[in-house]
């Protein structure tokens, strides 16, 4: 039998020098190490909360300015500081849910006009085009404007000018481009895709059920009927025909008209010069300086307000029948 003294774990009896005893000791590290834990945690949730009003109050800010046209330089609270030009942008994608779309183009510009020290406004445009119904809502309401303020409209053109684009510019009283911009596409097109071979060859079958003969027109997954065609094409067009009446309203005698001017082509600003699309080669600044001789540049553009933006969206309604079918085709564009 072994004399050898045995080492046994501290008994619920034992106690250390302070007389407190080991399960205590323990339990009482583990409690304070809980609530430094949960003290952490609560300042974290606090500054987390802290940073979110912090966010949303820096957002609600910026909505704000978006809104009002305030805080940003050479908007619409320097208008007051003596001659300007005012500028109003059309960039991108010209369409209802776009920034570039009629209900924010016309209200920058009649905000523009009303301001007595702008002594011309001019539209700074970079646009490949979009919808025809935009662009004739900005075109009718430029006209109204230089008759009512009786002050020029000018469009100045930089990377691009086309098709819906271009149809605004030419409501201007001079339009300016760079040699380089990109001019024209004085068309119409209406896009889209049919699927009926690979419908036949995976083995589905369409199901269309109409009340009308042409509740079904342009539908991507019935075949194309030469019917449909000719309809298509007769509205296409009529739409190419109002855009070329507009063109003509709008250049008059400086148009110098060839088979190729209506067709759809676009060309550089420097041959868009010599068919009488532009009247002169020159830059923002440049008209600014020497046209209206106001060197001045104030932007009165409606700035995105994404509460408006989202609303819109979400508030427009998909039309049926034939807007629908010219929906799934892809749209009409005067692109």
């Amino acid at each position: 039998m072994s004399t050898e003294p045995t080492m046994l774990p501290p008994s619920s009896s034992a106690t250390g020098p302070a007389g407190v005893s080991w399960e205590r000791a323990t339990i009482e590290k583990l409690v304070l190490a809980n609530m430094k834990e949960q003290r952490a945690t609560r300042r974290w949730k606090v500054f987390l909360r802290l940073l979110m009003v912090a966010l949303l109050a820096g957002y609600l800010w910026v909505l704000y300015l978006g809104v009002s046209g305030k805080g940003l330089a050479g908007k619409a609270d320097d208008a007051v500081a003596g001659p300007h030009t005012a500028v109003v942008d059309i960039k991108g994608a010209i369409a209802a849910d776009k920034e570039a779309n009629a209900d924010d183009i016309n209200k920058a510009m009649r905000r523009a006009l009303k301001e007595d020290n702008v002594q011309a406004l001019v539209l700074r445009i970079d646009s490949p085009g979009g919808s025809p119904v935009q662009a004739g809502m900005v075109y009718d309401e430029v006209r109204r404007l230089r008759a009512e303020h009786k002050k020029p409209i000018y469009a100045v053109i930089e990377d691009t000018g086309a098709s819906a684009a271009y149809y605004i510019a030419s409501a201007a009283d001079q339009v300016y481009a760079d040699k380089a911009s990109i001019v024209g596409s004085i068309g119409v097109l209406m896009n889209g895709f049919g699927f009926t071979g690979l419908m036949d060859k995976v083995g589905v079958e369409r199901r269309l059920i109409t009340a009308g003969e042409n509740k079904g027109f342009l539908d991507p997954f019935s075949p194309q009927t030469p019917e449909d065609m000719a309809k298509a094409k007769a509205m296409l067009a009529q739409i190419h025909q109002q855009f070329i009446r507009v063109v003509r309203q709008g250049r008059g005698d400086r148009l110098k008209e060839t088979p190729e001017t209506f067709s759809g082509l676009f060309w550089t600003g420097e041959q868009a010069k010599t068919l009488g699309l532009v009247d002169e080669l020159k830059d923002l600044r440049a008209v600014a300086r020497d046209v209206v001789k106001a060197e001045k540049l104030v932007d009165y553009s409606t700035q995105p307000n994404p509460i408006d933006r989202l609303a819109k969206r979400f508030g427009m309604a998909v039309g049926a029948g034939a807007v629908q079918a010219v929906q799934q085709t892809g749209g009409v564009d005067l692109r």
